[in-house]
């Protein structure tokens, strides 16, 4: 496993490892010779190399493998413990056959090494137990660091496997709620709607006067409506249902027209590549503003400005209804949600009533580093 920094225990390791060699070769009995000089640093730089081991482990593998080679090789009889701390790093990094191809390489070279220097001249029984050591001790090292690659898999695997769990019961969850408002309250409220759209059109037929209550419920029946569908489809929606985005701002806007508010729509600027977040907190930003001012606001006029700025969308709706900077109205359940949508994608939300009367929501969207 590569890592992009070295953790300061990856210096002990080193230090350490380093001190040790260096340790074990001078206890010997050596003469003051270049070739004793160079296996003195053959041996730092084996255990230095270690370092480095995570972020470029086939590099150390190679460097503490020549190196074991060289200060045997120089008269320094030194186990190779560098080139086993590489030999754990590289399996644990994956590197299984570049491993095993050095590590053959390595425990061939080594006797060759140490005929070299004169070492190892007691006996052929000696070479043959001291080689069985290395390969058992190489073995054992590669053995760990695959296991603990093999571990690591393991339990990312099963990480990914709860995320995509939890995902699938969250899915489940938000359809079973799709569901259970569909059938508890759709039909209650077509009921209602129908049954209001018809007594309008027959007192309507008749010439009578229609109360004002009855065209108050005819009207809160479709915004109901709409709202149960449109809170539906977000409940459902998932790759096959995309959300609602700026790409139908302009049918909200159509549908305020519809419902009595002389509602306009503005657009500056050039849309550069907006995420589908962005523009799906935007789409609901306008949606809630404008149901906000036909519910309460007792407006005639609103407008929509969808602002496009570099690496940044700015949303504003105005309307003139009766609000005035010395009677607030109560922020709502809605509001609170526009809030918290922006303030997810790191954005800023302004609500406040205007100093001409009337009320301004404005929000400002980063766009750079969402897509």
């Amino acid at each position: 496993m590569s890592s992009g920094r070295i953790a300061a225990t990856d210096w002990v390791i080193a230090l350490g490892v380093a001190a040790a060699l260096l340790i074990t070769g001078l206890a010997g009995r050596h003469s003051a010779s270049p070739l004793w000089l160079l296996g003195c640093a053959l041996l730092t730089a084996s255990g230095l190399a270690l370092v480095a081991r995570r972020r470029a482990p086939v590099v150390v593998l190679a460097v503490t493998g020549l190196c074991a080679v060289g200060y045997q090789a120089a008269g320094f009889d030194v186990p190779a413990v560098a080139y086993l701390f590489a030999v754990y790093a590289a399996m644990r990094s994956g590197h299984r056959v570049v491993t095993v191809v050095a590590s053959v390489l390595v425990l061939a070279a080594l006797p060759l090494a140490a005929m070299i220097s004169g070492l190892h001249d007691t006996g052929e029984a000696f070479a043959r137990a001291r080689g069985a050591l290395e390969i058992a001790w190489l073995i054992a090292a590669g053995a760990a660091g695959e296991a603990l690659r093999q571990a690591e898999r393991r339990a990312k695997e099963a990480e990914r496997t709860r995320e995509e769990t939890a995902r699938r019961r969250a899915d489940e969850e938000r359809l079973h709620v799709a569901r259970e408002l569909h059938d508890s309250l759709t039909h209650q409220i077509s009921v209602i709607k129908v049954q209001a759209e018809a007594a309008v059109h027959v007192a309507r037929k008749r010439g009578e006067q229609v109360p004002e209550a009855l065209l108050t419920i005819r009207e809160a029946g479709r915004e109901a409506a709409r709202e149960l569908r449109a809170t539906l489809e977000a409940l459902r929606d998932d790759d096959s249902h995309p959300a609602h985005g700026l790409d139908h701002v302009p049918e909200l806007v159509a549908r305020a027209r519809t419902a009595g508010l002389d509602a306009t729509l503005r657009i500056e600027g050039t849309a550069n590549g907006v995420p589908a977040e962005v523009g799906g907190t935007a789409y609901r930003i306008v949606q809630e503003s404008l149901t906000n001012i036909a519910r309460h606001s007792g407006a005639e006029t609103a407008s929509v400005v969808i602002d496009h700025r570099p690496g940044l969308l700015v949303i504003r709706i105005d309307d003139d209804g009766t609000a005035t900077p010395d009677r607030a109205p109560v922020p709502g359940v809605g509001l609170l949600g526009m809030r918290e949508r922006v303030t997810a994608l790191g954005g800023r939300l302004r609500a406040a009533p205007r100093g001409e009367g009337g009320f301004a929501v404005e929000a400002e969207l980063p766009v750079a580093g969402l897509s």
